[in-house]
């Protein structure tokens, strides 16, 4: 191998590790954006509501011969 070949190997392994950092710092923004829009979406729901004046006996049973 000549000098020419030795640093442009060198030139091609020092581009693909920063091009491997870059993609890994885009995919974990896009992460933390799902993230974020995931907990504004959770956050958005109404709280849940418990049934007014039910018997307690209603919900017990499951009708398996309908």
């Amino acid at each position: 191998m000549d000098a020419m070949s030795i640093a442009r190997l060198s030139t091609t392994i020092a581009e693909t590790g920063t091009r491997q950092d870059v993609s890994m710092a885009v995919l974990k923004k896009a992460m933390d954006v799902q993230a974020s829009s995931a907990a504004a979406l959770i956050d958005a729901l109404p709280a849940a509501q418990s049934a007014p004046n039910l018997p307690p006996h209603l919900g017990n049973r499951i009708n398996t011969t309908a």
